[in-house]
């Protein structure tokens, strides 16, 4: 077991320099097509999911994606790791575009990067075993065989801080916090070099919360691994992320590091998320502002011309119903799209 883990943490230091671009996305976009018609089904509108995207993540980083929900965040980690096929835009990994990648190309290449789904209790099939869960990428990217693959799944299952002898038990036997560890072990298994969080924490009870956002951390620490975190609780996002970004109605609306985000935030959307956000101090509680945003969220079939969030925005102008803001840097690292900043 120390052999393999050893072996593995080489691995690991071996790829991982922090500071270095990992992924870089430009112009991502994701279109659903809406048809209609009783025999022939013909396309009459998209469902604009996610629109015209750019960000980058480096090495060793955790990138948090943050909105409401519907904005189009879930999307947007399935089309980076091409789970969906993007409509149009480039997704730029390590130096190779995936967009162009053949589905055989791309299989292989799903090694580098792996999912940590929402809901630990639909996420894992109930027939198998956790050693066969977590096992199977090793058997689908042909990693380890007999006796080393049994010690791999071993290994992995104590970096999550499950019990080995847990192996051989099925998922209805494990809480929902345990069955999220079992999730993140799979995803580690064939030795990624970065993950997607989907929302890895929503499912579970606030004190299980805490433990498993400690693992992650624990786990690109020891692994040396780059996190997109995407969540709708500011807080969670804000205690794990390095950078975050905001969307809204599949947009982003701003990007900074966390710490400037929180302390300075731009855009109208991210200062009313933030004033929602509790504070456990009282006498600052009953002093600050709250940001009440009226109306309902547009649908993604029509999104209103402009800026995506004019019709809520409460210091929007004419401009910002004619024409659509530019993503600029307002100041070193911190941009945003919007008229007024």
């Amino acid at each position: 077991m120390a052999n393999m883990q050893t072996q593995s943490k080489n691995i690991y230091e071996s790829t991982v320099k922090h500071g270095e671009k990992l992924l870089d996305v430009q112009g991502l976009k994701m279109y659903f097509p809406v048809t209609a018609g009783t025999f022939i089904q013909k396309k009459v509108a998209d469902v604009r999911a996610v629109d015209d995207l750019q960000f980058q993540v480096t090495k060793g980083e955790t990138l948090g994606l943050v909105g409401e929900s519907g904005c189009g965040k879930s999307t947007t980690g399935r089309a980076v790791l091409q789970l969906y096929r993007p409509t149009a835009g480039s997704v730029n990994f390590g130096g190779t575009e995936l967009t162009e990648l053949k589905a055989g190309d791309l299989r292989r290449f799903r090694r580098r990067m792996q999912m940590i789904f929402q809901d630990p209790f639909s996420s894992l099939n109930p027939r198998m075993s956790v050693e066969q869960i977590v096992g199977e990428p090793l058997a689908i990217h042909g990693l380890y065989k007999g006796a080393e693959r049994r010690e791999r799944v071993q290994y992995i299952l104590q970096a999550v801080g499950l019990n080995p002898a847990f192996a051989r038990r099925y998922p209805h036997e494990f809480s929902g916090g345990q069955r999220q560890r079992i999730g993140i072990g799979r995803a580690l298994a064939a030795e990624p070099e970065f993950l997607v969080c989907d929302e890895p924490v929503s499912a579970l009870d606030v004190s299980i919360q805490a433990q498993v956002i400690n693992l992650l951390e624990d786990l690109q620490e020891q692994f040396g691994l780059t996190y997109l975190f995407i969540a709708h609780d500011l807080a969670v996002v804000r205690h794990i992320s390095d950078r975050v970004t905001v969307m809204y109605l599949g947009k982003m609306m701003e990007l900074a590091d966390s710490n400037e985000l929180y302390q300075n935030p731009l855009h109208p959307y991210t200062k009313a998320l933030l004033s929602a956000v509790p504070i456990t101090d009282p006498e600052l509680e009953r002093k600050r502002e709250r940001i009440i945003l009226t109306g309902d969220v547009p649908s993604p079939l029509r999104p209103p011309p402009g800026c995506v969030f004019n019709t809520r925005c409460p210091i929007a102008v004419d401009e910002c119903r004619e024409r659509v803001p530019e993503w600029r840097e307002v100041v070193p690292a911190h941009f945003v799209a919007c008229h007024r900043v």
